[in-house]
Parts: structure tokens; sequence; C-alpha cells
């Protein structure tokens, strides 16, 4: 069995889900968690149990999980009375860290203290990351102000897009923007990461990176896919 722990919004993990129909892949959202019969346990002699489309199951029974999700957030929560939500989101968050810490089979990505899928870095941190490792880098401009033509974030170059998933770098031919980045993936203890870099003539320079790739893509569906089976 897979899983993907996405938002109830998420478009793309839904497509997934039905896309892995064939390997057993099942939506989870932090609304399910709300389901009675979810048993977690720090003792690792004790067996966890999840209820995944109301079917109570053991943990042993997952193969793979893809985290789609940074944390819960209030707007997941909408089952819940509103006086409570700011609580039950930060609980559920707190639940998610140690169940998905504590399953021993892939996952995409592990989670840290401060995300649930590797770490919840902005653009900057990646950046500061890459230029010490050697890895050129472009600008990051931030504007604070009543103006909107100042774009926020990494600045607007063309680029060519690089999704690293495990072993594999999609989206380049193996040049140097490969090297750079796995090595940046391999660097943030992530393997799953997409990376911008500028694209044309002189030395590609990363512009962006995040943990968050378009899974609707055939290839990097594929490719996550393969991941697991592996």
């Amino acid at each position: 069995m897979f899983l993907i722990l996405a938002g109830q919004q998420d478009e793309r993990a839904r497509f997934l889900a039905s896309r892995w129909i064939p390997y057993g892949a099942n939506l989870l959202t932090p609304e399910d968690l709300s389901i009675c019969g979810w048993r977690h346990h720090s003792h690792p002699t004790r067996e966890d149990i999840a209820v995944i489309n109301r079917r109570a199951i053991a943990t042993r029974e997952i193969n793979a999980v893809l985290i789609r999700l940074p944390w819960v957030s209030e707007q997941e929560l909408m089952h819940i009375v509103p006086h409570d939500r700011a609580y039950v989101a930060s609980e559920l968050t707190a639940f998610l860290l140690s169940w998905l810490d504590g399953l021993n089979c892939p996952l995409l990505n592990r989670p840290t203290s401060t995300c649930l899928s590797g770490p919840g870095w902005r653009t900057e941190q990646w950046i500061h990351l890459a230029a010490q490792l050697g890895i050129p880098v472009g600008p990051v401009r931030r504007h604070a102000g009543r103006r909107q033509d100042v774009p926020n974030g990494a600045a607007q170059h063309p680029h060519d897009t690089l999704t690293v998933v495990g072993s594999r770098c999609l989206g380049a031919c193996g040049d140097i923007r490969t090297v750079h980045a796995r090595r940046l993936a391999a660097a943030a203890g992530v393997d799953l990461l997409v990376t911008r870099f500028t694209s044309g003539e002189g030395e590609p320079r990363l512009l962006s990176a995040d943990v968050w790739p378009d899974v609707a893509s055939a290839d990097v569906a594929d490719a996550i896919l393969e991941y697991f089976c592996e």
C-alpha cells in the first residue's frame, strides 16, 4: 500500500492517487485523522494502527508514503468547531511528525522539526546552502511596500526545471545542473527536490529550490513510483 498525505484541495495528489490505484495507492488527508481507530505507540514493540479509507490496518502494511503537506493548517479542519481548530491543527501536526518518523518504509521526504516533508526552507535558505556548496546562484529579491510590480522570491529569469527523485534527475541531459541538483538534495538530506536554474548561454545559476515538484507530470510520477518500488 502506498499513501499520499495531502490537503483536501490538493488536486495533483488526487490525480496521482487515481493514477496509482493499481499499486494500492490511497489518499490520506488531515480530516481522516479524526476517524476513530488510530493507534500510535512510542514503544517500538507495540504495533501502530492507521485508518485508511475507513479501514483499520497495521502500519507494517504501508510500503511507502509521499508527503504533500508541510503541516496541518486550520483550513484543513472545517469539521472541527472554530475555537478548537488552532489547537487541533497543532496536535495533529505533532502526531504526524511522530507517526511518520516511526514508519520503516520509504518516505518522500522524511519529516523534520519544521516541516512534515523535509526542511521547510525559504528560497533564501536554499540559495545560501547552494552557495556554501560552491553552486553558482542567482539573486533573491524581496520587497516590502505598496508597489505591486516588484516580484518577491527568486529573481525572474528564463529557467529550466530539474527534479531529483532518489538517484534520478529529471529535466536535464547530464549537464552540470544535474550534478548541482543532486549535490543540493544530498546536502539537504532529501530524496525529492525540484530546482530551477537559469537557461541559455553562460554558467547556469540556481534560482530557487523546494520540495514540492509537480507530481501531475507523468515523468515525475513514474520516477516516484519507481523509487518506491525499488
